[in-house]
């Protein structure tokens, strides 16, 4: 554990952190508290599956736009315009009625298209505030982890949320919370004194770099595989006629994947970080294969947090990859791609497995998420991307 000691010791590293989660907290209410808020409305569900598609459809393209702004302009100005844009889409949304479809949507448009690139710019700041390479990965790997707790915190304040303030005022909430976050954030040193790296004028950006665009089609199928879970579980769970049975499988997979991030970090590991990357998808794709038959209640807990276990580390190495790896200037506008593709893969997922479902039963959608992350393993094994290390040259030194 010495290097989290070594991380968290720094200045403003806690700060960071706990500002960044709590700002991030929105990308685990935001679909949840728009579906619940429009279904309180009256609107139907069909209309409530467009306007929430276009909530995660804006957000996944808002993010490499909104990254390479700061890229360009620096964290502190566009995280606050962003998050002033995002939370008066939550406020708007909050004051519409089942007669203002349109107004819906673009309030749910703008909420998503400016939700703040908090995740990309924490990354991007780790390696000018940490003195070593390993406080570095440290840092990534505990923020891999710790993005679990979104996903498990989000839901549960929605409801919180909803049952003191009604579905409205869990709307409005949802952009406060994001706007305490971010000004949290934006008030620390590091993140005022963060200024753009000299880059190189180029539209593609860090999409120049081969081992980023193989980083970005792998963790499009690692987020497939996660939006193919969360389908099948609740399939699952009414076939168990267990209401609760859904969130204890998801809640595991997610308490896996933060167990593996904090001991994935918790010691430098040798050797190059792609060649490591492959080894944890490996790892993450073997540790689904026990979910494709189905395992009965018994077993399925415990299988789910083994399936967990080397999502945050595959993350933590996937963010390492990405810093050596991409142009001068660009750092966090390829974070942010990481982010989308994701969000992606997640979206195709959850399509796929419903459709899956729909034709073929239960039983032959269990078998998708561990296929998904297969196809994530096997892009990064046989692509072989021109690519640079400095961990297996320099654990130790500094890079600031």
């Amino acid at each position: 554990m010495r290097a989290y000691a070594e991380c968290l010791r720094q200045p403003h590293v806690k700060h960071l952190v706990t500002s960044n989660i709590i700002g991030r907290l929105p990308n685990g209410m935001g679909p949840l508290v728009v579906a619940l808020f429009l279904r309180a409305q009256g609107f139907d569900y069909a209309l409530v599956g467009v306007l929430g598609a276009l909530y995660g459809i804006a957000a996944a393209v808002g993010g490499p736009v909104l990254g390479r702004f700061v890229d360009l302009h620096g964290q502190a100005r566009v995280l606050l315009l962003s998050v002033a844009a995002s939370t008066l889409g939550f406020l708007v949304l909050s004051m519409t009625s089942p007669d203002q479809v349109a107004l819906a949507g673009v309030a749910i448009v703008v909420a998503g298209l400016f939700t703040p690139p908090l995740e990309p710019c924490l990354r991007s700041l780790w390696p000018t505030i940490l003195e070593t390479r390993r406080a570095v990965n440290a840092a990534y790997a505990l923020d891999a982890a710790l993005q679990e707790v979104i996903f498990v915190a989000g839901p549960l304040l929605v409801v919180g949320f909803i049952n003191g303030l009604g579905p409205a005022g869990a709307v409005v909430m949802t952009g406060v919370v994001a706007l305490i976050g971010t000004i949290g954030f934006v008030v620390a040193p590091p993140v005022r004194r963060w200024r753009p790296e000299v880059r190189h004028a180029d539209w593609a950006g860090p999409l120049r770099s081969g081992a980023l665009r193989t980083v970005l089609l792998g963790f499009l199928f690692v987020g497939a595989t996660l939006g193919m879970l969360n389908i099948v579980v609740v399939a699952y769970s009414e076939a168990e006629r267990s209401t609760s049975l859904s969130g204890l499988i998801l809640g595991a997979n997610a308490l896996g994947a933060l167990i593996g991030g904090l001991a994935y970090g918790s010691r430098s590991w040798p050797g190059r970080a792609y060649s490591r990357l492959n080894l944890l998808m490996f790892g993450l794709a073997v540790g689904y294969l026990p979910l494709a038959f189905a395992p009965p209640p018994t077993l399925i807990l415990p299988l789910a947090l083994i399936s967990g276990l080397f999502l945050a580390p595959a993350l933590a190495c996937a963010f390492v990859v990405i810093g050596e790896n991409v142009p001068a200037g660009t750092s966090t506008e390829a974070f942010a791609w990481l982010v989308t593709l994701f969000m992606m893969g997640n979206g195709l997922g959850t399509s796929v497995s419903g459709a899956v479902l729909d034709r073929w039963g239960l039983a032959t959608a269990f078998v998708g998420p561990a296929l998904a992350a297969f196809c994530g393993y096997l892009v990064l094994a046989v692509s072989r991307p021109k690519v640079r290390s400095l961990t297996a040259q320099e654990p130790d030194d500094v890079t600031s």
